[in-house]
Parts: structure tokens; sequence; C-alpha cells
């Protein structure tokens, strides 16, 4: 195949500082939000803390305006910025990808390694997009109806609807690297191979050693015969003069 441009390291930082930047920008209100406080449990009299989505009344006064709203609205906030927008920008990256993909095939061979490398990384973005999305839904829905029911829903149905969500996000972490490890096979594979590094019965890499050392001890001994053969001794010099 043709060589292929590769892209500056300027382009790629400035794409992942837009991406991390645009993150953080968007989660700030959430930090805002969320504050710590302490309450006397009524079982064993003890002061324990917990976390509050009550903003703080030391914040300034126009920051603290601005809170409110957003405490009011989360619950959209929270479906477009964190559901809707990332599904969207990987949706639109995967059409763009193939359309480009696409055009490049009509003037490249078919089958090269590279394009197989790009269809099974597509493969492992768009499973992880859907891991994501599946394991959102719930969340964002129950979001929606707490924002809107939680005055006619009873403490039980409430501290349910948060477990649920709380499951959800636990399964959502846990399940990530490993369809990694599944989709992405050398990851998979070096994965594996350090885990069978800790191991005692299965140790390749001994074994590969150890031939690797008997082939180069052969080799030698080999070598050997042909070029390290002790010299002869030379002959003995005649003496000069005559003999007493």
């Amino acid at each position: 195949a043709s060589a292929r441009p590769i892209e500056q390291c300027q382009s790629i930082i400035a794409k992942l500082a837009v991406i991390w930047v645009g993150s953080m920008t968007l989660s700030v209100p959430e930090i805002l939000l969320w504050q710590l406080a302490q309450d006397t449990s009524p079982v064993s009299g003890a002061v324990t803390e917990y976390c509050t989505m009550k903003p703080s009344p030391n914040l300034p006064e126009s920051v603290y305006s601005l809170v409110l709203t957003y405490q009011n609205a989360r619950m959209w906030w929270y479906f477009g910025c964190y559901f809707c927008l990332p599904i969207l920008f990987t949706v639109s990256c995967q059409l763009v990808t193939r359309r480009i993909s696409g055009t490049e095939k009509k003037s490249e061979c078919r089958g090269t390694k590279h394009s197989q490398c790009e269809s099974h990384l597509n493969c492992t973005i768009i499973g992880l997009a859907i891991i994501y999305g599946l394991c959102t839904t719930p969340e964002n829905v129950c979001n929606i109806v707490v924002a809107y029911m939680s005055p006619e829903m009873s403490k039980q149905t409430l501290d349910l609807l948060n477990l649920i969500n709380q499951f959800f996000l636990f399964f959502k972490c846990s399940v990530t690297p490993v369809l990694l490890l599944c989709l992405c096979r050398p990851l998979g594979q070096a994965f594996m191979d350090c885990c069978c590094c800790c191991c005692e019965g299965c140790s390749p890499d001994t074994a590969s050693s150890e031939g690797s050392a008997d082939s180069k001890l052969k080799t030698e001994m080999s070598s050997s015969i042909f070029f390290d053969k002790p010299r002869e001794s030379p002959p003995p010099l005649l003496a000069l003069g005559t003999p007493c």
C-alpha cells in the first residue's frame, strides 16, 4: 500500500486539549453542586459525613444563582452533555472515518493490514459506545423521573433508584477493560502474558529462554569445532650452534 501521511504532534495535542478541556468545563457545575454534610446517626448516635446535592451558601452570589439554576435543570444537562454529546460525537466520527476509508479503498488495494486494523479499532469503539449507552440510559431515565415525580415517591423508591444507578455505574466501569481486552487482541495477549509470568505452572518465557540458551550453546559448540580448535604447538626449534 502507498505510504500514508503521519499526523503532526501539534494536531494531536490540539484535539486532545479540546476533548479534555471541554469535558472538564462541562463537569464544573457538578463540582459546585455537591458538598459534604454531617448528620447524627439515629441508630448509633455517631456523627457521619455524607455527600448532598446542595450548593454551598459560601459561594459568591452570582455563582450561587447559576448553581441553583443548574440544579433545577440538572437532568437535562446531564442527559445532553453526558449521554447525547458522547454518542453523537462517536457516531459522527465513525461516519467520517468510514467515508474517508471508503474513498481510500478505491485507490488502494483491498485487504491490507492497515485497513484490517482500522476496522478492528472501529468495532472496538462502537462496542464501547454501545456499553456506555446501555449503562447510562437507566441513570438518565431515573434522573428525569425523580426530577418530576420525587414528591410522589417514597424514600425507599428513591434509594432503590440510586442503588440501580450505582450498579450500572459499577458495571460500566468493570466491563470496559474486559471489553478492551477481548476486542483488542494485542492488548489481551500482553495481559495474558503478564498473568502467565506470575503463575508458576505457565512460564513460556523460561522455556523460550532455556531453548534459546540451548540453541546458543549448540551454535557455540558447532562453531568451536571449526573455528576454535586449539592451535597445535609449533615444532621445537632446532638448536643453533654446535652441540656441546
